[in-house]
């Protein structure tokens, strides 16, 4: 008896952290550094000056180097640009299937604090995947500017 209460407790602990088999594609084909070469604004007309991630303008992240290591999901990104704090930043990110039949995915990136365990980071942010190659990779985030739904796109290539 106690080896099947063992082995139900087992199965359901493996099942509750289970990543799809496309999940964990997705996540290797993160693994390298990737530079953010553009962010553009596809749905407005209007210059738009952002602040992404609650770290920095949009122009401090063009250029910037990302690196995401796939077997603990961490990674960090550090800035470019006149006047930007360029420090790493250390980041804890994943990747979930949002719709098997699209290929849509989410993903989640947790910005962790010099000093900070990453696993007590319980706010992040959620973009949509919108493509994913092995060379190039594009995130889109839905801002509001002026009471109004504006894409933000971030568009990467890997080095």
């Amino acid at each position: 008896m106690k080896k099947i209460v063992f082995l139900l407790l087992a199965v359901a602990t493996l099942t509750s952290c289970y990543t799809t088999k496309t999940e964990r594609q997705a996540e290797r084909v993160f693994k390298g550094v990737w530079t953010l070469t553009s962010i553009t604004y596809p749905n407005s007309s209007t210059f738009v000056e952002s602040t992404l991630f609650r770290d920095a303008t949009a122009k401090c992240f063009e250029n910037s180097n990302w690196n995401f290591v796939p077997n603990n999901n961490q990674g960090n990104y550090s800035l470019t640009g006149a006047g930007c704090d360029d420090t790493p930043r250390s980041i804890v990110w994943s990747v979930q299937e949002v719709d098997a039949s699209t290929g849509l995915y989410s993903f989640l990136l947790k910005v962790v604090a010099e000093g900070e365990n990453a696993r007590k980071v319980d706010t992040g942010f959620r973009v949509q995947l919108a493509s994913l190659t092995e060379t190039t990779m594009s995130w889109e985030q839905t801002a509001y500017y002026e009471g109004e739904p504006i894409i933000i796109r971030m568009n990467f290539t890997k080095l």
